[in-house]
């Protein structure tokens, strides 16, 4: 297993990696709308938000030798489904038409009361 810290996302606020490499496969943490420089949520919307996350997820991926292109799974996780909407379209957006399997769930409560939180299993190479 290849431990990987991304230089170009937020700091782990718990004690988690931003990513672990295991067999050709980069298995990511979830990422919050969190800026890397300030460490600050970043918007009020779930759009602005979302956009920062998958910003956030771009840079683990790269760091880790991926991209948002080799996505294989990811897992949304929304404050609210009624953002839903809202977080989709910024997302479809950040693919730029790739299509990875997603499951989008509804929880009680995210860290620092983001609005969304999104994880991903990626491919190498």
């Amino acid at each position: 297993m290849e431990i990987i810290l991304a230089p170009k996302a937020p700091a782990a606020i718990g004690p988690y990696s931003h990513a672990i490499v295991h067999n050709g496969t980069v298995f990511c943490s979830g990422q919050i709308p969190l800026d890397p420089g300030t460490m600050e949520m970043v918007g009020t919307t779930i759009e602005a938000q979302t956009e920062q996350v998958m910003k956030n997820v771009k840079a683990v991926l790269e760091a880790s030798g991926s991209s948002l292109a080799q996505i294989i799974k990811v897992t949304v996780f929304l404050d609210s489904m009624a953002d839903f909407t809202g977080m989709n379209q910024v997302y479809q957006t950040a693919l730029e038409g790739h299509k990875p399997a997603r499951s989008a769930v509804e929880v009680g409560r995210l860290p620092k009361d983001a609005l969304v939180e999104i994880e991903c299993i990626a491919a190498l190479g």
